[in-house]
């Protein structure tokens, strides 16, 4: 019997995000007891309009941006609030696409790590995640570029199974909750989303966590 596929449109900061969710799409197919495969189209893109104005399916679709709130210099913090401002817009112009924004504080890097471990304590700049990152997967890169070098990061990767990505998924809950829990934490909303200016912070977790109940690996 063939089984449904679910399609996702992905837009993401560079090529590890892209690796990544390649990597997902592999292991959710794989798996022959479940119900749903996916496909994901991805493209490396910042703008979301811009991908946006990329998908064509008159019956709509599910797209995820993936990006990363880098620091609380202003460079930054006027990069994601473009983001944003961005998100808010797009979905006035696109209403047969439901949009969903996966971000990270500081990188994508703090989603890696969840994988194997918990990362509640916060770093003082995001070259810091490479101590977790070699930890976690008991690695001793010296730096973050070291770690995303191609072969390096798909070798990270191949430790990576569904059974990870749920446990990932469980320890970003966990902070958001603790996130929320605490006073001392700068919440911030624009429109619907709401975001911590402090480290550690994420809503990846919530898009990957759609994906996976909406093909069946987590139950609804």
């Amino acid at each position: 019997m063939k089984k449904i596929c679910n399609k996702y449109y992905l837009s993401v900061e560079g090529e590890t995000e892209k690796w990544y969710f390649e990597h997902l799409q592999n292991l959710i197919n794989k798996n022959e007891d479940l119900p749903c495969k996916v496909k994901f189209n991805i493209k490396i893109e910042n703008s979301i309009t811009s991908r946006a104005k990329t998908i064509t399916s008159p019956y709509g679709g599910k797209i995820f941006h993936i990006c990363d709130y880098e620091s609380n210099e202003d460079c930054h913090t006027e990069k994601f609030n473009k983001v944003l401002a961005e998100l808010n817009n797009v979905k006035k112009i696109k209403r047969n696409l439901v949009f969903k924004l996966g971000y990270s504080n500081y990188s994508f890097d703090l989603w890696m790590i969840l994988h194997k471990k918990q990362q509640i304590g916060p770093v003082s700049h995001r070259r810091q995640y490479i101590n977790g990152i070699n930890k976690a997967y008991n690695e001793n890169f010296q730096f973050i570029d070291e770690y995303k070098n191609e072969d390096n990061f798909k070798k990270i990767l191949s430790n990576i199974e569904l059974k990870d990505v749920k446990f990932a998924i469980k320890n970003a809950n966990e902070i958001r909750k603790l996130n929320e829990q605490h006073s001392i934490k700068t919440c911030r909303t624009y429109g619907d989303f709401k975001y911590f200016t402090d480290n550690p912070d994420l809503t990846i977790n919530e898009c990957v966590e759609q994906i996976l109940k909406e093909c069946g690996a987590i139950k609804r």
